[in-house]
């Protein structure tokens, strides 16, 4: 890898470029919900920028192989996350960084999408849209 991949922006948020890569074809090639549930976990991931790309390139290679895995052995998606998605990544993502601030929104975000990629629609909280 050249010095200008190891340093540049993309490189310290998600890894080396070509690992990203392989990443995303991975998910491509999941069955709609469980592609839809890592798309999630991966947008919420985002939120958690390691200090090294090698790091955060890991986190979302693993993230990959849980939902492979699952989709192979037909794991249901809450079986994966359990009852609060938002609980599930935190600890997650602590296995790979410090973490960083994630806003409210996007935990609810997070919530939502689960719910839909299981099939369910996401439960409304009073006074929102």
């Amino acid at each position: 890898m050249s010095d200008a991949e190891k340093s540049g922006f993309v490189a310290k948020l998600i890894g080396p470029k070509k690992r990203w890569w392989a990443y995303k074809a991975r998910v491509k090639e999941l069955p709609g919900n469980y592609r839809a549930a890592a798309e999630a976990i991966e947008r919420y991931l985002m939120h958690f920028v390691p200090t090294d790309g090698d790091s955060n390139a890991a986190m979302f290679e693993d993230l990959a192989d849980l939902f492979e895995q699952a989709a192979a052995d037909a794991t249901a998606i809450r079986a994966i996350v359990g009852e609060d998605p938002v609980e599930f990544v935190d600890a997650f993502a602590q296995n790979y960084s410090e973490g960083g601030y994630v806003p409210a929104r996007a935990r609810k975000q997070l919530t939502d999408d689960i719910a839909r990629a299981e099939g369910g629609a996401p439960e409304r909280i009073k006074g929102t849209a």
